[in-house]
């Protein structure tokens, strides 16, 4: 399963990611501090109140394989979503798979502007241009690896996560992220619905969830290779607590109602979503 993961071709990033739990009050101390280093990305900067939603059509299988992996820490990992940031529209869209690789995540994404992907996710065949290596030797584009790995594994959409984000990039590192996400909600999703019905979704705000008066997931991204000395200082500036935090997890685990995953993420850090 994770083999096909090889075939595909850059789009692809390598990133560190670190994740912590904080008080909504705490984000505007945090943006001070980063004020020397970053500024909002451009859809922060031109979103109201400088945050844009994020909606997240989270797959698994019907036994959920990818759920299972998750909360038994398998080192060679990974999840699929199609991610929208419109609540009007559900193009464009994005395939990701993000893989987690022993403190890596490895992330594949593909852009698409039009709904032909629905029929592609039911209809999916190889190409001359996309056999994956199938005798021709060319390699899968990552919309084409989205499609295979959910078609070998019988991923289907399990959950529809949302939150508001707001996003700052670096202005003196080639690859560096901070993003405060909050008001995070779901709601059970077995079809390709992209668009949140309002009415539907429901509020991630238990206190299994959250710690005491925390409620924003606040996420630190960069190369691997090239995590920013301002990083760790605001780690140490602000006695930041990692720990794992998975939406997808989060979304699933409320409408499986499992118990297990808080137990888990109160003691255990972790990385990817």
């Amino acid at each position: 399963m994770n083999d096909i993961l090889q075939t595909a071709v850059p789009s692809r990033l390598d990133r560190y990611e670190a994740k912590f739990v904080i008080p909504e009050k705490l984000i505007s101390a945090i943006t001070d501090f980063l004020t020397p280093y970053c500024s909002l990305d451009q859809y922060s900067a031109k979103a109201d109140g400088h945050c844009y939603r994020v909606n997240n059509l989270y797959f698994d299988t019907s036994s959920y394989l990818f759920l299972h992996r998750r909360l038994e820490s398998v080192e060679n990992r990974f999840n699929m979503r199609i991610r929208t940031y419109s609540d009007e529209t559900a193009t464009p869209c994005f395939f990701e798979i993000k893989q987690k690789l022993v403190g890596l995540v490895r992330k594949y994404r593909q852009r698409l502007d039009d709904e032909s992907w629905r029929a592609q996710l039911e209809h999916w065949e190889f190409t001359e241009n996309n056999n994956g290596g199938n005798g021709g030797g060319a390699t899968l584009s990552n919309r084409d690896l989205f499609i295979k790995l959910a078609l070998v594994n019988g991923a289907t959409p399990k959950v529809l996560t949302q939150y508001k984000r707001r996003a700052y990039v670096s202005n003196i590192d080639e690859y560096a992220r901070v993003t405060f996400d909050r008001e995070l909600r779901f709601r059970p999703e077995e079809g390709y619905n992209l668009i949140p019905g309002e009415e539907q979704m429901i509020p991630l705000d238990n206190s299994t969830i959250f710690d005491p008066d925390c409620e924003v997931v606040l996420e630190l991204k960069c190369y691997s290779t090239q995590v920013p000395f301002w990083m760790i200082d605001l780690i140490r500036h602000f006695n930041l607590n990692r720990r794992c935090f998975s939406k997808y997890v989060t979304g699933i685990s409320e409408v499986l109602q499992l118990d297990d995953y808080y137990r888990y993420c109160r003691v255990v850090p972790g990385t990817s979503d």
